[in-house]
């Protein structure tokens, strides 16, 4: 079983899907981000909560090979090999330092000792083609998937990126990338979508409600697609207020959230109940 367990959680309820505008993708309306999974302390209770977010309705998982060193994309790619009706983001753009790591808890002594020497978790930006090229291979073997739904350039570098370069490859693998587009906070990705750059087709980048970052959507006469931050912007920690917001504030694309609880997943679905009586 991979290290799976199995989820005593209540009946499955899907989390309502949308359609990211402009593509033919469809996700869950909450994605689950795997950023923080090297956060738990072993691969079982990482696959634990991976299998209860599928559970629980979540049917995109978004990741990158810089998570946990590669490892998030791994424990991640056993979930999806089993269950291919689920969907998946992965990234280019930034990479593990050194090289990606084998097992858990080596990347809880890199992750500690970059405290001391940054150098050592730090991530790597490489905006080469080729490299790209090499890193999605990686990725399609460790997420055990012939292709990916969703590629991003992730925190993109717009004066360091070969825009018709990058779009020749991209089109080049559409077998194996299913849509593409950036991702990152507003200084990154704005400058690519006030530029009209096709390699920008697809957003996903940070935003609150208080501070409205993604505005530069709405600027350039773009929907929000894919936000992030809304809970760990949150007045009074007020999870379940802020996930209410973050519906209302996007209200067509997709929210990225994570949990470290197979307990809270809940809240999601409960969320969004709120908003659509409320709506």
């Amino acid at each position: 079983m991979d290290g799976f367990l199995p989820y005593p959680g209540e009946a499955i309820k899907l989390v309502r899907r949308v359609a990211i505008p402009g593509t033919d993708v469809e996700v869950s309306r909450f994605i689950f981000g795997t950023a923080m999974l090297h956060h738990l302390q072993s691969t079982t209770q990482q696959a634990r909560l991976l299998e209860a977010a599928a559970d629980a309705g979540f049917s995109h998982y978004d990741t990158a090979p810089y998570y946990g060193f590669g490892t998030a994309e791994d424990v991640l790619g056993r979930l999806l090999a089993r269950r291919r009706e689920l969907t998946v983001t992965t990234k280019v753009g930034l990479y593990s330092p050194w090289r990606p790591a084998r097992f858990l808890p080596e990347v809880k002594i890199r992750k500690a000792a970059g405290k001391l020497f940054p150098g050592i978790s730090k991530p790597v930006a490489d905006w080469h083609v080729a490299t790209a090229r090499k890193s999605l291979d990686d990725s399609l073997t460790r997420l055990r998937r012939d292709h990916v739904d969703l590629l991003l350039l992730h925190e993109p570098e717009p004066n360091l990126i070969q825009t018709d370069e990058w779009l020749s490859w991209l089109e080049h693998e559409r077998g194996r990338v299913a849509a593409f587009g950036v991702s990152g906070e507003r200084a990154r990705v704005s400058p690519l979508v006030e530029g009209k750059s096709p390699l920008a087709a697809i957003v996903q980048t940070q935003d609150s409600v208080l501070k409205r970052e993604a505005d530069f959507m709405c600027k350039a006469n773009r929907r929000l697609q894919l936000t992030y931050g809304y809970v760990s912007s949150a007045k009074n920690n007020d999870v379940m207020q802020a996930l209410e917001d973050a519906l209302r504030r996007n209200d067509c694309g997709a929210i990225l959230v994570s949990t470290r609880s197979v307990s809270r997943l809940t809240q999601y679905q409960t969320a969004l109940d709120r908003a659509g009586e409320k709506a």
